[in-house]
């Protein structure tokens, strides 16, 4: 191979969904790190349980994937009329919603491709081109995701190095797995890390293990180490003293789901990162696009928190790890309150505080 071959074929391994001629094909992340296999995607069964069972996870990830699922089915199928497309549509979206509640994505690209379908049944009476088009439409959401992230990766970026001495270069602290693997591409959290390390202004970036599905030593790690970023990797219980030891200019998470007053639901032990970054003052960023943000919901306590097998926390590789008869509880997710959230809320429009949430989404989407 090339030099140029060899690099597109290694940047492969960072793409989470492919979508060519009609055909899906997701990265099974459980493999990670140590196998990169990609699973096909035939059914809409079998895009639900990928998505249910973590195979592929990520907010915009889980939409993306959803949502190409669907285009699937429309490829293979045969439809008699417009409304025969429209309610297999709909129906597929609402059940895809069901395999993980807490990520709004998913249910926010629901109800944006059920408006795209009646929108669309005023312009064509054709079935094949109506057809034709809702699968462009579904296809779009894969460039639309990267071309977010890039915006936001620059305002995250920008924000911090405001913080900054002149000269000075960011170290960054962040949780879970935020980057192409849970994106369509590119990445929210570590987008704005990125965008830090194009710009030639990062110093380091350190990234929680994440137990107990360890998200951030599997696929973050394995993101930077592709990426040759300056990196290091801590137990999720190392926090703490590392903020008293080193000098974190920010700590930047990815959301699931940031609710009117800019409470924000995110992988479990964001919670506590938010606490001790208040303590130490360092500032606290949670990157979301606007897809993430749930206007419906006033506050944190409106955000249904997925609680996970017990499974996930008693077995590695599917070999246990604690004394069997132990009982467990494992929910996936906690809620940061918004005055934790010290940095801002990064999003493609800008960074904004979380009192300022609500009044600039709905002015900058006309809602």
């Amino acid at each position: 191979y090339s030099l140029k071959q060899i690099f597109l074929l290694s940047k492969m391994t960072l793409e989470a969904i492919k979508f060519e001629n009609g055909r899906l094909k997701l990265l099974d992340q459980l493999q990670l790190p140590f196998t990169t296999s990609y699973i096909d995607i035939e059914t809409i069964q079998d895009g639900w349980e990928a998505i249910n069972k973590m195979k592929v996870r990520g907010a915009p990830a889980i939409a993306i994937s959803g949502v190409l699922t669907i285009a699937v089915e429309l490829n293979k199928r045969s439809f008699d009329s417009i409304d025969q497309i429209k309610t297999f549509t709909h129906e597929s979206l609402d059940y895809l919603v069901t395999s993980r509640p807490t990520a709004v994505n998913m249910a926010d690209a629901a109800h944006k491709m059920k408006d795209f379908c009646l929108n669309l049944e005023k312009k064509t009476s054709d079935k094949n081109e109506y057809k034709k088009q809702l699968i462009e439409k579904m296809k779009s959401m894969l460039d639309e995701d990267v071309a977010t992230n890039k915006s936001m990766g620059r305002f995250g970026a920008a924000d911090i190095l405001k913080r900054l001495e002149d000269n000075e270069k960011a170290c960054i602290l962040t949780h879970c797995n935020t980057g192409s693997l849970a994106t369509g591409g590119y990445g929210t959290a570590l987008g704005v890390i990125r965008s830090l390390m194009e710009m030639g202004k990062l110093e380091h970036c350190f990234c929680t293990e994440t137990r107990p599905y360890n998200q951030g030593s599997r696929l973050t790690a394995y993101e930077l180490v592709f990426e040759k970023i300056p990196s290091t990797l801590i137990c999720d219980s190392m926090v703490g003293l590392l903020l008293a030891r080193k000098k974190i200019s920010a700590i930047v998470v990815g959301a699931d789901r940031v609710v009117a007053n800019g409470d924000t639901a995110n992988k479990i032990g964001t919670y506590q990162l938010a606490i001790l970054a208040k303590y130490h003052n360092v500032p606290f960023y949670v990157a979301v696009p606007s897809t993430t943000i749930d206007l419906s919901k006033k506050d944190g306590s409106e955000i249904v928190i997925e609680e996970r097998p017990s499974k996930e926390m008693t077995h590695v590789n599917n070999v246990r790890i604690v004394a069997e008869g132990i009982n467990c509880w494992n929910p996936c997710f906690d809620v940061t309150p918004a005055d934790l959230i010290t940095g801002g809320l990064v999003t493609e429009f800008g960074v904004f505080k979380p009192d300022e949430l609500e009044s600039k989404i709905k002015k900058i989407l006309k809602i």
